[in-house]
């Protein structure tokens, strides 16, 4: 089997920025631009190489850009759970996170999705938040950085402290499609004022980056999955967009597939 890429796309929209303790008009303009432009880019070049992706879409996006979104289903790409409102779970109390994700549920039920997996707004988790996932009936999750280039069942109900060494729980019944911030495009790119993130890599650093990481796994990993995670008002950018085809082209050069998430999922052996 050769190697498979799996592009992603959080579709954030506004909501990434709502969680900032400031908020201006001028953020949330940002992260329209991904609606607005971002979105229909990605589409436009997944289309002209006959690529499919996975979209994370918070529920505030798909009510406060149902055409975008609707497009993105239209092109036969993955929609996937990432949260109502894009809030970190780890600081959410139990009914709190249980209540978003819910809400999150109902919405793309909405339009017709019924979300096969599930990624952290924020990659990071509470201590409910995998069995939740689990409870809710997700077949996979990608949040985790356990590993790099294999699927595996993340651990729920660890122990461990810095007077206690881990005490590990139980294998989860769901996949782990690992991502990395190395491969995550708001890590390099996305500059802020307040609070303060420096951003501005140019692309020919993270295309070395990402370039490199997927021959180490090409050479060294049989039937390795390799995760790149990507934000609609972050790569939409000229520059950026014409990076990703470099990457996408220097993928399919070494005999990449490229695969929904999902799809990849559902391949896995039955837990």
């Amino acid at each position: 089997m050769a190697s498979i890429v799996c592009l992603t796309f959080d579709f954030d929209a506004l909501s990434v920025w709502l969680a900032y303790e400031k908020v201006t008009p001028a953020m949330l303009q940002r992260g329209e631009y991904g609606a607005r432009v971002g979105v229909p880019r990605v589409l436009r070049l997944l289309e002209a190489h006959g690529l499919k992706a996975t979209f994370f879409v918070p529920g505030h996006t798909v009510e406060s850009f149902p055409e975008e979104t609707a497009s993105i289903l239209e092109a036969d790409h993955e929609v996937a759970h990432h949260s109502y409102a894009h809030v970190d779970p780890s600081t959410q109390k139990p009914e709190e996170e249980r209540a978003d994700m819910e809400r999150a549920l109902q919405v793309l039920d909405g339009i017709g999705v019924q979300p096969h997996g599930f990624r952290s707004p924020s990659a990071d988790l509470s201590e409910v938040t995998l069995a939740l996932v689990e409870e809710l009936g997700f077949v996979y999750d990608s949040s985790l950085m356990t590993d790099d280039y294999r699927p595996f069942h993340p651990r729920i109900g660890d122990q461990v402290s810095r007077g206690q060494p881990l005490e590990r729980g139980r294998e989860s019944r769901l996949w782990e499609l690992p991502l990395s911030f190395e491969l995550d495009d708001w890590v390099h790119f996305q500059f802020n004022f307040d609070p303060y993130r420096k951003g501005g890599a140019t692309p020919s650093d993270v295309l070395e980056i990402w370039q490199g990481e997927f021959d180490w796994m090409n050479e060294n990993a049989d039937d390795g999955i390799l995760t790149v995670t990507m934000h609609p008002q972050v790569i939409g950018r000229g520059h950026r967009i014409a990076m990703l085809e470099r990457f996408i082209e220097h993928c399919a050069e070494a005999g990449a597939g490229f695969e929904r998430m999902g799809d990849v999922a559902r391949k896995l052996p039955a837990s």
